[in-house]
């Protein structure tokens, strides 16, 4: 059975449309009060599931954290998916961004979403949606993003953000001074606040971990110190783009290792838990239906083994897969549903292999995440 992918409950399409209709004072899909101001923090990789089970350690944000608290982020649970989906309220069938690395078709070429942008792959044109702060004086409101500097200029940005004001933080803190400032200085603002941290550690450590729990409790005491200055008609929003699960170096599957497995494939795209695998445009039908065959026989009792049709009709990519876009998903997509994670051991660069906190699959791990509302947001 696959796992659902639609619902009636609120996503991460919704956060940003709701946030400037809140301070353009009209209905709204998340039902957000009439405000001055709004403040989304987007916690990478703060899953709803670690975060209940470290509630002891985030007191601010466990105490807000309740069914009703929480919405899916989507497919593929990857941040340059998820982010795109939050700025531009549109799903990655629709923006591009079906992946963490994905098809450059027109340049033969497998592309990192978050730090592969060059000459040939033009930010403007890839990302395909307006973004919400491109649409900002639709709502007669200011537009900010507030994230580390180094992120300011890259070609993710340009592609998810554009639109905003950019300014910078370096520490946490920081970030949420220059989100509480703007908010108070300019009315009529929708204020995005991006915090990386979590993520990296989560990665590096693992969710597990007391690095990974540190990194917690100083979000939560940022969050709660923001909470106790916000303006009366100021509200925020926690969130994140996507959870985490930790899988540990046995679990590592080299699927290259079977033959079968990769006959007929030219290109491996999306990350070690939902590959997206293309095949060579010169295989034959036989060729690639004997690819498919091998990988359902393989790995169907871990992972859901999916053609790019039956991905599509699913809705994985949204009610909706622009023509442009359905190139970049991969012919045949392997979302792991056990914990475990593929890696290709070809490529001499095996750094990925290092991770141990991981998503990109639909477990609940990694599709469940907070949606929590403080200041003028909170009693909605």
């Amino acid at each position: 059975m696959l796992p659902a992918t639609k619902s009636d409950r609120p996503s991460l399409a919704d956060v940003f449309p709701s946030c400037f209709g809140a301070v353009a004072a009209s209905s709204n899909t998340l039902g957000l009060a009439p405000v001055d101001s709004a403040i989304v923090v987007l916690v990478d990789g703060l899953g709803a599931v670690p975060l209940a089970e470290r509630a002891g350690h985030a007191r601010t944000l466990s105490e807000r954290l309740s069914k009703a608290s929480t919405m899916s982020a989507g497919f593929p649970t990857t941040t340059a998916s998820s982010l795109a989906t939050l700025t531009t309220g549109t799903a990655p069938g629709e923006h591009g961004l079906v992946g963490y690395s994905v098809l450059d078709s027109d340049n033969d070429r497998v592309v990192n979403q978050l730090t592969g942008w060059d000459a040939d792959l033009d930010p403007a044109t890839w990302q395909r949606s307006p973004t919400m702060f491109e649409r900002a004086s639709e709502f007669d409101a200011s537009a900010f993003v507030v994230a580390p500097e180094k992120f300011r200029s890259s070609g993710f940005t340009r592609a998810v953000l554009r639109g905003a004001d950019y300014r910078s933080g370096a520490s946490i803190e920081d970030r949420f001074d220059e989100a509480l400032a703007i908010s108070a200085a300019v009315e009529r603002s929708v204020v995005y606040l991006y915090i990386a941290e979590l993520d990296a550690v989560g990665h590096a450590r693992g969710s597990a971990s007391d690095a990974w729990i540190a990194t917690l409790e100083r979000i939560d005491a940022a969050v709660r110190d923001a909470d106790s200055r916000l303006g009366r008609q100021t509200g925020m929003l926690v969130t994140a783009d996507h959870g985490v699960i930790d899988t540990p170096e046995h679990a590592h599957i080299l699927f290259d290792e079977s033959s079968e497995l990769v006959d007929a494939i030219r290109w491996v795209a999306g990350e070690p838990r939902c590959l997206q695998l293309h095949f060579d445009p010169e295989a034959s039908d036989a060729e690639r239906e004997r690819t498919i065959a091998a990988w359902r026989e393989h790995e169907s009792a871990r992972s859901w083994v999916l053609t790019r049709d039956e991905a599509v009709a699913a809705g994985w990519f949204g009610a909706r897969v622009d023509p442009e876009v359905l190139p970049r998903i991969g012919d045949l997509i392997v979302a792991a549903r056990k914990n475990v994670a593929y890696y290709d051991s070809r490529p001499q660069n095996q750094s990925a292999r290092g991770m141990i906190g991981q998503h990109g699959s639909l477990s609940r791990d990694e599709t469940a995440i907070p949606l929590l509302r403080f200041g003028a947001f909170a009693a909605a």
